[in-house]
């Protein structure tokens, strides 16, 4: 290889190879280290909404039925076990409150109108206990005097 080449050219290519070796490893970490920064990104986003995988939910079958509507205030006071959905309400409830549903779907923010409304209009007892847990210092009551002055009009 040497004598048909020469000396100089068997170096030189040995070095291109190494340098585009260099430069291929050097490459393939920048991408590593892009790809990394991409994920942390996408990680630390916070979600814009709660998830939708409870839109469907018939609240008015829950708010008509005694026992399905005394199971899910069970799980909101600690003092019965929750369903799947009743958990997942139970979890973004306190975030739902302190953030004005800003990361609410439309439909939850029907869906939870119609609630409040079935609530503070025919179950007071039910209202009360609740608001009492969640709101012990009347702080989401006055943020939210206009709307539920609102609701008991109707």
């Amino acid at each position: 290889y040497i004598f048909r080449y020469g000396r100089d050219e068997g170096v030189t290519a040995q070095r291109r190879v190494e340098r585009s070796s260099r430069e291929i490893r050097y490459k393939m970490k920048l991408i590593i280290v892009v790809a990394l920064c991409l994920v942390a990104v996408a990680w630390a986003k916070p979600a814009s909404t709660y998830t939708d995988k409870w839109d469907n939910i018939n609240v008015d079958e829950i708010l008509e039925s005694q026992r399905l509507l005394k199971a899910y205030v069970d799980c909101l006071l600690d003092r019965g076990r929750c369903t799947p959905d009743g958990k997942a309400l139970k979890e973004t409830l306190p975030d739902a409150l302190e953030h004005e549903c800003s990361k609410c779907t439309e439909k939850q923010k029907k869906s939870s109108d119609k609630v409040i409304r079935h609530l503070v209009n025919k179950r007071p007892d039910l209202w009360q206990e609740l608001s009492g847990k969640y709101d012990p210092e009347n702080i989401y009551q006055e943020r939210y005097k206009n709307q539920l002055d609102a609701v008991k009009r109707q």
